[in-house]
């Protein structure tokens, strides 16, 4: 059975469109059963209804400051939809650690940088200004720390001297449409597994996936 999976937004939903896209192939074991916006205006939605995927809005605005009444009804359409797994595909809320526990191992979220380096906001300004070699994209378990949970996918891309923050996140974003759908792949099929503070996975590592950036030849 194809586990199911709510994808939560407040935006275009790029990496929901990659969620979506992935979900299509016979043999994945996830299913996109429903996708969950706090916003009325998110661009996703309407990508979302195009490919045939059952939309919900809770407009997180009138709850204010109120997290737990706006995650009871969050979790309402949860149970309606009898969501397994959550992926966070850009959702710009917070969550008590009350819900995060009740998801604890079953709530992916994706991060435009290599975790732990680079949190928060600006992580391709903060990329730029520590004048690193190496950027890239990390899909992650949702902890109540922010962008601090089990890592179990990340995908990485050389970043050139004369890089802005939007041509890096142009690339990046092309590394994660590729990593979310492949993580999400090995959670639903449990090949992903918490032990304490780490995943492992039964995955391997590319053994010719080196990257070395720049090159001096």
């Amino acid at each position: 059975m194809k586990r199911r999976v709510a994808i939560l937004i407040s935006g275009r939903g790029s990496n929901m469109a990659a969620l979506i896209e992935a979900a299509r192939a016979e043999d994945f074991p996830a299913e996109i059963a429903v996708v969950i916006s706090n916003r009325a205006d998110a661009g996703g939605l309407e990508r979302a209804k195009a490919g045939g995927i059952p939309t919900v809005t809770i407009v997180s605005k009138p709850f204010g400051k109120d997290r737990a009444a706006f995650e009871a009804v969050l979790q309402a359409a949860l149970d309606q939809h009898r969501v397994e797994l959550i992926c966070l595909g850009g959702f710009m809320r917070l969550f008590t650690a009350e819900f995060v526990q009740r998801w604890h191992g079953r709530m992916l979220n994706i991060h435009p940088s290599l975790l732990p380096s680079f949190p928060g906001l600006d992580p391709h300004g903060q990329a730029l200004r520590a004048g690193v070699k190496i950027s890239g994209a990390t899909v992650h378990f949702v902890i109540p720390e922010t962008d601090a949970g089990p890592i179990v996918m990340q995908g990485a891309v050389a970043v050139a001297d004369d890089d802005t923050a939007e041509t890096l996140a142009a690339r990046i974003l092309a590394i994660e449409h590729r990593i979310y759908p492949d993580a999400l792949r090995l959670l639903a099929s449990g090949r992903a597994r918490l032990e304490g503070d780490i995943c492992k996975t039964s995955a391997n590592a590319d053994p010719d996936g080196t990257l070395i950036s720049p090159t001096a030849g």
